[in-house]
Formats: structure tokens, sequence, C-alpha cells
């Protein structure tokens, strides 16, 4: 069938080419994001790796899968993309006047990625080697981890330890030999996994259970209502708030506290929030409602990341423009 429908599509069948490529779009997407870390880069890049593909039917012989051949494109068309566009801490707009976090770190470019993109993807598709489960390898403290990664080290330990590529065949893929993949794979291990929260997140309630239900209302509830007591009440003591791109970090409750009854007052209004879902986690698009009108525009997407009944991590992102992708409305009334 793959014989036939290469042949066809090499003729010009651009039905033949979807029948090819189709069942590796979702999986492919979601490739891309883990490695640059921003859904709408993800889905340019995935239209010119399928471009490319197209393409370049002709060159390939056939000798890996379609699937690899695909993973191999898009993998180096990813890192083209980071080595022409990287952003520098220079580029941010840094926030002003809020209160002293715990920690500033590095900042990382990053957005989150819709559930409804997940669907589709294969639960099998990890090869043999594969050292992470698929739930967990898309998890923003997965993301956020590799983003700090150099590209290469980012795209190796994907390959290897997500996908399942065995050395040899991520030798082939990056075009680089067998020993200099051990190696970038043993380096970003090392500083991959010691960025990975100490709990693990089959802690976490089963998505959409009554329990992660009961959570997500909660918090809901304390947002609209203004009760920043009530927000803290359920959050861990080591619960950390981060605000990609911005480098200022607050843990525990207390300091969280604080910086939200902060922004509480700067607003002088509740926000709305509309349920979605992020990351294979729960998430809410917030809006805040606009003084001497009936509408609230979009302020900002927030992901819970829960352990048993509480909120263990808040990751806060200030764009807006991911909104569409998560079939959030423009505005509410």
């Amino acid at each position: 069938m793959t014989e036939t429908a290469l042949a066809r599509a090499r003729a010009g069948h651009e039905d033949a080419f979807r029948e090819l490529t189709d069942p590796y779009r979702r999986e492919l997407q979601l490739h891309i994001y883990r490695i640059v870390g921003s859904t709408q880069d993800a889905e340019d890049l995935h239209q010119e790796t399928l471009l490319a593909a197209w393409r370049g039917l002709e060159q390939f012989q056939g000798r890996a899968s379609v699937r690899a051949w695909l993973y191999r494109i898009a993998t180096n068309r990813s890192l083209d993309a980071l080595r022409a566009s990287r952003r520098r801490p220079e580029d941010l707009q840094p926030m002003t006047g809020v209160p002293e976090p715990t920690r500033r770190t590095e900042p990382i470019w990053l957005e989150p990625y819709p559930d409804v993109l997940l669907q589709g993807i294969p639960d099998d598709a990890p090869g043999p080697d594969a050292r992470y489960e698929a739930k967990e390898a898309v998890a923003l403290a997965f993301i956020v981890g590799l983003q700090h990664l150099p590209p290469q080290q980012r795209a190796v330990l994907v390959l290897r330890d997500v996908l399942g590529y065995r050395a040899g065949e991520v030798a082939e893929l990056l075009e680089t030999s067998e020993a200099s993949v051990n190696s970038l794979v043993r380096r970003a291990r090392a500083a991959f996994e010691s960025r990975l929260p100490a709990t693990g997140r089959e802690r976490a309630p089963l998505p959409n259970s009554k329990l992660e239900r009961d959570i997500v209302g909660r918090l809901a509830d304390a947002f609209e209502e203004g009760d920043i007591d009530a927000v803290v009440a359920l959050l861990t003591d080591d619960a950390w708030l981060t605000m990609p791109p911005e480098p200022s970090e607050y843990q525990g409750p207390t300091a969280i506290g604080v910086f939200l009854r902060d922004r509480a007052v700067r607003r002088g209004a509740p926000l709305r929030l509309v349920p979605t879902r992020a990351n294979g986690q729960p998430a809410f698009g917030c809006y805040f409602p606009c003084p001497q009108t009936e509408i609230a525009r979009p302020y900002g997407l927030v992901v819970l990341t829960l352990e048993g009944d509480q909120i263990s991590a808040i990751t806060w992102f200030a764009d807006s423009s991911v909104f569409p992708q998560f079939g959030l409305p423009r505005m509410l009334r």
C-alpha cells in the first residue's frame, strides 16, 4: 500500500501524499513543539515540513520508513528555526513593580499546547528505547526542562528518550555519528533530569475525574470571587508560580499569596475564567472585565499542575494570542 501511494505521490497525486503523511501529522507537530516550545511556531514548521516532504519525494529512497523520513525533516527544520531566531534575555520586556520573587531564572520562550491537538496521536508511537511515557513527555514541567537545553541536545533527548529511536537511527536522522549522539544524550540527560520536579505526575488526579473537577472548580470560584486566601489554601507547601518568559518565580503559599494579592489590587476587579486543557493539564482562559462596559477581554492563560488534592504549580501565560488555538472566545459579554 505504501509503495503504491508513494508512486502515485511522486506522480503528483496530492491525495496519495496525504495518505502517506496523514497518520503522522499530529505526532509530528507535537514533536516540533517539544523542540521549539512554541505552539504557533510548531504549526508553521509543521506546514514547512510537509511542503519540504512533498517537494523532496524524489530524494526519498525508501531505505527508512516514511515516519522516520518525516521526523528527519521536522527535526532539522526545528533546529534551523532555533538557530535563526534565538531569543535573548534582552528581548524580554520584564514586569515592573512586582513583589520580590523567590528566585529569578533564565527566561524561556514557551507557549502552552492545546489538548485538542493531542487527540489522534497513537499511544504506541514511542519505540522500545523510550524512557518517558507519552503523558509525562507533554507536561509543562517536561517541556520547560527541554527548553533549558541547547537545541542539539534537546533534539537528541526527544528522539532517544521520548520517541525511542536507537542511537544509530538518531545519528542517521541528524546526519552525525553515533558517538556524537551518545555524547549529546549523556549531557542532555544529566542537565534535564536535574530540572524535573522531584514528585512524579502519577500523583496527579486522573484527567476529568471528580477530584480534578473539584480542585479546579474551587480554584475558579476563588479567582472569580477575588478570594486570594482561598486560592492560597489550595497550594502545596512547595508550590511554584511561574510566568514564562518572565524570569521572576514565586514559591510557597506565602510568596504566591503576596504576588496574587498585588496583582488583584492593581487590576481592581476579579477575573472571569473559562476552562480548557493544555499539555495534558487543566487550564483556564482568563478574562478581565473592562470598566464601564459589559465586555471582558482576554487577559492570559493559566495552567495548573495538580498533586493529590492540591495544586503544586501555577503557570501563567500573558500572551492571549494563543486563545484561538484553545477554542477560547475573543471576549466575554
